[in-house]
Order: C-alpha cells, then structure tokens, then sequence
C-alpha cells in the first residue's frame, strides 16, 4: 500500500478542525502545537482559544515564546496558573508524574472550554508519540481530549515540513520538555532544583547551544549535548566557563554524558514492562 503523502494527512486534519466548530488548543509553543494552533486559527477563524498552563515547570523563556506565537498568529491566549509541585504526588517523580500532571491541567483546561461553549480540546501529540513512554497520554484519553495531529497520521518530521511550508518559525525549534523532566524519577522535585535547571540551561543557550538537557542529580550536573553542541564546546573550550557558572549555582561536580543527547534519557532506566504499556 502506498504511504499517505504528507499533504493528504494535511487536508485530513483540516477536515477533522473543522468538524469540530471551535475549539480550545492546550498551547505550549512548541512545534507541535503551535502547528496545530496555526491551522485551527486558519479554518476556525476567532473560535479558537489557546491555553498555556504556567508553572514552576515551565521555563520563563517558553512562556514568553508562547504569548509572542499566539499574537503572531492571532489567536486569542490565556494563561492559566497550575501548581504542578502542589498536586498530590507529583513532588514525588514517580513514573507517573506526566499522567497526574496532565490530569490536573486537561481537567481546568476542560473547565474552561465548557464554561466559554467551545466544543472540544486538543492537543498536539502526534504518531511518533505513541513510539516513546509518554504516560500523560493516559490522562488524555480518559479526559475525552483530542489529538488532530495523530488522528490525521502525522508525525514530527512532516509537520515540522509542514510547519516551514507555512511559515511558522517553531519549525526547526528543538523538542521542548519540562523541566521536571530533568530529574532522575523517583527523586524529590523542588523549587530549588527546578530552579538550578532552568538557570544552567539559560546559560547554555545564551553560549549558543540548541539541542541539550542539563540532567540533575543532586549536587551533581549531568550535560546531554547534540552533535554540534559538542563540537561547539570543545572547538571554543568552554569548560572553564560552564563549571564556573554551574557552581555557582550549587552543582559540586559538571559531568557530561558522552552517549550525547536523547530525548527522553531519563526513561532508559525504566522496567522494559512498563516502556510497553499500551496505556502509556
């Protein structure tokens, strides 16, 4: 059977926008999402309505990325509080820290749609998420929430292809995670080291790196750099620099993982049964 071409999915989640009336996107200003809010603004017009949930996990940089796309697209965008580290057993990063996370929010964002009559909510998983362990996926599903993106058949290579045919500038913005996502599960989450995170990742980004994670373990901070991000670091020997700057922020030791950066490393510990869990 001859693969679906990239344009034929696009017309399909057309259809599937469309069908829906009006809609409320769970927006983070991300590739995937802000894409799907592009093409909802484009076939819904002004009955869209973009939410971003704000907390201690988002950095303040994505925030800002996220109000500027929403105006850029003219969609109307409203940011929500959600104290994630107030949500029972989140603080606790068990291996379904995503799904009570995304629980919490996906219920207020629910709320919201049904006291301002939009019809549905969205969000931006695509195909290629049901290949990683993403047990918010769970929440998404219980909560009625529908995913355009995977329902059309898209995965992140076309729509990042689709996202640069539209003009979008999140088109080759690297995959954005929280920031809890940086610490070893089953690992207290705090203010504190959320706080250590964001601040060493700011610094890398303003030296000029893209792809990369600053893991937390403790006192101890473990870089994943991409290919170039590598390079980069030994071609202008700044380790000097980041071990500075990282102990000043309370890191005793600055490692770096030479299997380089993976999205979702974190997850390479867990049990292979629980990796296979259909409900991921």
């Amino acid at each position: 059977m001859k693969p679906i071409a990239a344009i034929e999915k696009f017309d399909h989640l057309k259809r599937i926008i469309t069908e829906s009336k009006s809609a409320v996107v769970a927006f983070s200003g991300g590739v995937d999402s802000t894409f799907l809010l592009a093409v909802c603004v484009d076939q819904l017009k002004d009955k869209v309505l973009a939410v971003t949930a704000d907390s201690e996990i988002l950095p303040r940089h994505e925030l800002s990325q996220a109000r500027d796309l929403a105006r850029q697209l003219g969609a109307e965008h409203l940011v929500i509080e959600s104290k994630d580290l107030e949500t029972d057993g989140f603080k606790d990063n068990s291996s379904v820290r995503c799904y009570l996370c995304k629980k919490e929010r996906f219920i207020k964002i629910k709320q919201i749609a049904k006291a301002k009559g939009f019809d549905r909510v969205f969000d931006g998983s695509n195909t290629d998420d049901a290949e990683d362990f993403r047990p918010g996926r769970k929440a998404v599903y219980e909560l009625g929430i529908g995913s355009p993106l995977a329902e059309a058949g898209l995965g992140k290579s076309e729509i990042r292809t689709l996202s640069k045919s539209l003009g979008l500038v999140t088109w080759d913005r690297p995959s954005a995670a929280c920031l809890a996502s940086r610490i070893p599960y089953d690992t207290k989450i705090t203010r504190l080291a959320l706080e250590q995170i964001e601040n060493a990742e700011n610094f890398l980004r303003k030296l000029g790196m893209r792809v990369f994670r600053v893991r937390h373990h403790g006192t101890m901070a473990r870089l994943d750099l991409g290919e170039k991000e590598m390079q980069f670091l030994f071609e202008n020997n700044l380790f000097d620099r980041i071990v500075h700057h990282l102990e000043s922020l309370g890191y005793q030791y600055v490692t770096m993982d030479l299997k380089g950066y993976r999205s979702g490393s974190m997850n390479e510990v867990l049990p292979e049964s629980l990796l296979n869990d259909t409900h991921r």
